[in-house]
């Protein structure tokens, strides 16, 4: 068997459980499951303008599960990625501007979007419960 006819070995790309997490890693994935959390959060919001706009019955139905613990879940689990999706966008405005590439500010910035969506969707929520 010449060397033409073997099998080229070439090394298989490390699996994600070789890598230890980090966080721009972590962000990352956090930013692509906060935009399938957007899309699917738009699809109740459209089911609920619609219900609004249709009977009262089906509304009741809607703001029922809306206020339910189920429900209140979805909605700030909805609005932490909204706000998460928000400030990590404007993370990665940044580096296609080419600024904050380095490693050290690429953890700060990844550190105050997780912070600031947590201020965000927390005050949002407290702001809420206040004007009931």
């Amino acid at each position: 068997m010449s060397t033409a006819d073997r099998p080229v070995s070439r090394p298989l790309s490390p699996h994600l459980q070789v890598y230890r997490p980090q966080l721009t890693s972590t962000l990352s994935i956090s930013h692509r499951i906060a935009g399938v959390g957007l899309a699917l959060g738009l699809l109740w919001l459209v089911v609920w303008v619609c219900a609004a706009a249709g009977s009262g019955e089906v509304y009741g139905w809607v703001a029922a599960f809306n206020g339910s613990v189920i429900g209140r879940i979805f909605l700030f689990g909805w609005t932490a990625c909204l706000f998460f999706h928000f400030f990590n966008g404007i993370r990665h405005l940044f580096w296609d501007a080419g600024y904050g590439l380095d490693l050290k500010d690429a953890y700060t910035s990844g550190w105050t979007a997780v912070v600031a969506a947590a201020v965000c969707t927390i005050g949002s929520w407290l702001i809420a419960s206040l004007m009931r």
